[in-house]
């Protein structure tokens, strides 16, 4: 599922609402989570998962086309680790 088919559900599920707000909403969520993993925190959803941040320290690395080694330098990732409600759903302990 991508962003706009997001918005779509949650726009036909909550006929209510107007579709620009729908998307302002999940906008908003999503820089939201965005800026707390910026800023070096954990954001966690209940039920769904935790995103986090981890650091990835400087290494030396090679060049798949040449064989040259390379220096990579030190680098944050995002890191999502599922919730247990997620996980179970998954695998059809529902």
């Amino acid at each position: 599922m991508i962003k706009s088919e997001l918005i779509q559900k949650i726009a036909e599920e909550n006929p209510h609402l107007y579709h620009r707000d729908v998307e302002r909403i999940v906008g908003t969520i999503f820089d939201r989570i965005i800026e707390a993993m910026a800023d070096g925190n954990r954001v966690e959803l209940r039920g769904f998962g935790a995103f986090s941040v981890k650091k990835r320290d400087a290494r030396i690395g090679r060049n798949p086309r040449t064989g040259e080694s390379v220096p990579v330098e030190e680098k944050y990732v995002p890191f999502f680790k599922t919730g247990k409600l997620l996980r179970d759903r998954l695998n059809g302990q529902d």
